[in-house]
């Protein structure tokens, strides 16, 4: 049985219909890219029983262009979800459709399609695209619309500092955040054991920006020298030079606000001119399991900050990582997990509050009960303040002789090995 608990009273009300994850093997939702106007619809042989007009959910990806690796990944969650609702008899015993669009990467693009998702489609609710670059544009459609905006992927600050109230970010939290217990770990750290210089790069994005910035503020307020900050744009391809100017800074720590292919192509370009500095840490590609596949040993020592890991107990998630691994045959992850993060509270909500359309009625009932409550997610529990933000924070992994350890919070349950140096035996 799904509980959910208000923030007021922290009471468990049981919800009229149990979300069951699928058995294993049993959820078959398309974890395929689609084109333009096709739909995902999660089906299953023995699935119980729906009936009626399903809910349909417009979605906008980046399935194509510079934020493709991620964006597929965000959709593996958004569809595993959808098959283990729709496996458990779906929502209010209406079975869930989603309707998928390819923004490329553009957040014009991604603007014109959820103003046809919403208008022309005529969709019961739409959920977020990956990146701040999208959601930031996307939201102000949503908000325009009074349409409920459940997003995975969209953590840069500015998100919530533009007065919205109907987005919320489906992770535990927004990217100035994200780094905090490495920020104390390393302030904490004796006199003549703490890094005093720090070197930073970073892409022309809001969320790696965001990321980055919130450690190297945090660790220069602290007493630390930034003695290098980069920013390059969108579609860099070559990161020679900027890994050059790095490594003549000789900064102990290295930060890097960045995605997938960037991260990738910083770690080389720094095994190749031999800096390594003793912590680095990246935003969001060391988190991908094609990673360590894509930098081999150089993956060893790095950090980044994880809001969710396969280990972790709470409810729901052992059973998430099981069904993720029969519909994919592959580890599950963490774009994955913030997904299908945003499918639980979208369900426990509408279950709660007894409707599932696009009417401004609807939706505003729907807004108030996220705003006021609390969710059992894959990430732990999860509420948000009143400008959609996650009232939560962030692991901190780091790869340690091949695997994926969580090692901050350090004593918390969650921690699995001790945070080591860079130039350390990692």
């Amino acid at each position: 049985m799904v509980t959910l608990t208000t923030r007021r009273s922290f009471r468990p009300i049981a919800l009229g219909c149990a979300l069951a994850l699928a058995p294993s093997g049993a959820a078959s939702a398309s974890g395929d890219t689609t084109e333009p106007g096709d739909t995902a619809a999660a089906t299953n042989e023995t699935a119980t029983e729906t009936s009626g007009e399903p809910i349909r959910i417009g979605i906008s990806l980046p399935l194509t262009g510079d934020f493709s690796e991620p964006g597929t990944g965000i959709q593996e969650g958004y569809d595993l979800w959808a098959a283990d609702v729709n496996a458990a008899g779906g929502i209010l015993g209406r079975p869930v459709e989603l309707i998928y669009r390819d923004d490329a990467s553009d957040p014009n693009k991604a603007v014109s399609d959820y103003e046809q998702l919403i208008s022309v489609e005529n969709v019961d609710f739409v959920f977020g695209p990956f990146s701040s670059r999208l959601v930031i544009p996307a939201s102000t459609v949503a908000e325009e619309e009074q349409m409920l905006f459940l997003e995975p992927a969209g953590a840069a600050a500015e998100v919530f500092e533009r007065g919205l109230e109907f987005t919320f970010y489906t992770a535990p939290a927004i990217a100035d955040d994200h780094y905090n217990y490495l920020a104390e770990y390393l302030l904490a750290l004796p006199e003549d054991e703490r890094p005093t210089t720090v070197a930073v790069a970073s892409l022309d994005d809001p969320f790696a920006q965001g990321t980055a910035y919130g450690l190297r503020d945090k660790l220069e307020a602290g007493g630390m020298e930034i003695v290098a900050d980069e920013v390059y744009p969108p579609g860099t391809t070559d990161y020679s030079t900027i890994a050059a100017g790095i490594a003549d800074a000789d900064a102990e720590i290295f930060i890097g606000g960045t995605q997938f292919e960037d991260t990738v192509g910083l770690v080389r370009a720094f095994e190749e001119l031999g800096y390594e500095p003793d912590y680095m840490a990246f935003t969001t590609g060391p988190t991908l399991p094609e990673f360590e596949e894509a930098v081999g040993d150089a993956s060893n020592g790095i950090l980044s900050p994880v809001g969710w890991s396969a280990e972790a107990t709470y409810e729901s998630n052992p059973e998430f990582v099981a069904a993720f691994q029969a519909m994919y045959d592959a580890e599950p992850h963490e774009d994955a997990a913030n997904g299908y993060t945003a499918g639980q509270i979208l369900y426990q909500s509408i279950e709660a509050v007894g409707c599932a359309d696009n009417s401004d009625e609807c939706q505003i009932s729907l807004r108030d009960h996220v705003r006021e409550s609390e969710f059992v997610t894959v990430v732990g529990p999860l509420s948000f303040d009143d400008a959609g933000r996650p009232e939560s924070a962030h692991m901190i992994q780091q790869w340690i002789g091949g695997e994926v350890e969580i090692v901050l919070p350090a004593g918390s349950d969650v921690q699995t090995a001790d945070l080591v140096a860079t130039r350390g035996d990692a």
